[in-house]
């Protein structure tokens, strides 16, 4: 078997695909009684692919390593969407040589020019394991100062599970955090064996269920663009677009920014609430800068 794939992550994926599937939604009749476990079979998954049964089985028991026809045949047996199938084929073709250890990720300068330029946008930059590298002032306040957090907590899916005023800021913070952990399994697919990864996820299943049960899930998603509803303690609710820029001199790099429509009421509170950060002195040092509670960590 290659030493570029994942048999475990793969054999786990796609069980955890078939068992969201019934008979009916891949055109297969019901079967008479009750199944032992939710979802297809391992003999249906294999019919409708045109592979035996036994080499399905062997997929998924991690003893098997499948071909891209093969793949491409199952991503379109279980219905999968273009991020699954992208995460299906990192799990399958992965490199694992590449060093576990990296150095210290920092901002692009470029991304930092931007980022600084920004008036009534709110920005990020995003790392690996989504760290958070840099950001501007009104994404300090609009989310938290993240200067009064230690480097190493410096991590937004950590902020979006273990800060309580993250909860309170996200009006649809349960949608939020499980897109969070569905694109923190989409990078685990891209980035096998990151300690700093594994530490992660370990510190945060135990400490929330949620994360636990949509981790074991194996969702994925890919970060794009969307739309969030924020409930600030200054400025009220506002509707953001966020969208998702990429770094071309280091693809581990993203800018996510967060604004609204000019003329809107949320607009209107992007610039209050950039004229209120302006005059505001800063939260003290492990508290959040909207709340003054203590930071996490």
């Amino acid at each position: 078997m290659s030493s570029s794939t994942s048999p475990a992550e793969l054999g786990a994926f796609l069980k955890a695909r078939r068992a969201e599937l019934s008979p009916d939604a891949v055109g297969l009749p019901e079967s008479a009684g009750s199944r032992r476990v939710p979802g297809l079979r391992r003999e249906e998954v294999a019919v409708l692919a045109a592979i035996s049964t036994d080499y399905y089985t062997r997929l998924e028991q991690g003893r098997m390593q499948a071909s891209a026809p093969v793949l491409n045949t199952l991503a379109r047996v279980l219905l999968l969407d273009d991020d699954q199938r992208a995460y299906l084929f990192e799990l399958a073709g992965r490199l694992t040589d590449r060093p576990a250890r990296r150095a210290p990720q920092k901002a692009q300068p470029r991304l930092q020019r931007l980022l600084d330029d920004l008036g009534t946008t709110a920005g990020i930059v995003l790392g690996r394991r989504m760290d958070i590298l840099a950001w501007n002032p009104l994404a300090a306040a609009l989310v938290t100062d993240f200067s009064n957090i230690p480097e190493k907590h410096r991590n937004y899916i950590r902020l979006v599970f273990t800060d309580p005023d993250m909860r309170e800021l996200y009006a649809d913070w349960k949608n939020v955090a499980h897109t969070c952990v569905a694109q923190l399994r989409m990078e685990a697919g891209r980035d096998p064996g990151n300690p700093r990864l594994a530490s992660l996820v370990g510190e945060l299943s135990v400490q929330d269920a949620d994360f636990r049960r949509w981790w074991a899930a194996h969702h994925v998603a890919v970060r794009g663009v969307g739309t969030k509803v924020l409930r600030h303690p200054v400025v009220g609710e506002l509707t953001l677009d966020w969208d998702t820029l990429a770094s071309t001199t280091d693809t581990d790099q993203q800018l996510v920014v967060w604004s609204a429509e000019p003329g809107s009421p949320s607009h209107d509170a992007l610039r209050i609430l950039a004229s209120w950060a302006d005059a505001t002195p800063p939260a003290p040092t492990g508290s959040n800068a909207r709340t003054g509670r203590p930071l996490p960590g």
